[in-house]
């Protein structure tokens, strides 16, 4: 029998990023974080493998490693606009959780399942934090992708991917409301 939720479909109906800029102090305790990490691990892990691992980020480490992306955008021949990204994301932040896509070896599960575990996470912890009353912005940039930075940055394993770096603060100002998809344009029903 259906056991509809509809204050959870209203939230996530209604749920939107905010700017990663725009979040402010307070941030999540250790405390107040657990049960958001908790929530955002309860995603589809096909075999029970959990390929992925985070690392939070706190202002200390957020330093650090903005000084890196700068450093490393310079010794790559990095421009003004990229020394600004990388370090921006870092400069500006107050916590983020760095996910780590970090699939096993084994026969059964794809590695791209993996991955969309990962990806899962990601999405879990912005619902989470959102749901606790946080704000929560999900980002990658070239930080996230760039080997030279991200591997010491985050101590990735060769195997290993940042999926995403998610901001997590208190709401400051509300952004305007975007444009959302159009479903019916995006969706195709197959009945026979």
């Amino acid at each position: 029998m259906l056991q509809p939720n509809p204050a959870a479909l209203d939230f996530l109906l209604a749920r939107r990023s905010r700017p990663a800029k725009t979040l402010q102090l307070p941030v999540p305790t250790a405390e107040q974080l657990a049960p958001i990490l908790t929530a955002a691990l309860r995603v589809p892990d096909h075999g029970k493998l959990e390929p992925w691992r985070l690392l939070v980020l706190t202002k200390p480490a957020m330093a650090r490693l903005a000084d890196m992306a700068e450093a490393r955008a310079r010794a790559t021949g990095g421009d003004d606009q990229r020394i600004a990204k990388g370090r921006g994301q870092f400069d500006q932040g107050h916590l983020a959780v760095v996910v780590i896509s970090s699939p096993k070896a084994q026969d059964k599960v794809p590695d791209i399942e993996q991955t969309l575990s990962a990806g899962a996470v990601c999405l879990g912890l912005v619902n989470a934090a959102e749901a606790a009353g946080w704000g929560a912005c999900w980002l990658t940039g070239w930080v996230s992708h760039d080997r030279g930075f991200a591997e010491p940055a985050f101590d990735l394993a060769p195997q290993e991917r940042v999926a995403g770096i998610v901001h997590i603060g208190t709401e400051g100002p509300t952004p305007p409301e975007r444009p959302r998809p159009d479903v019916a344009a995006l969706t195709r029903w197959l009945t026979a």
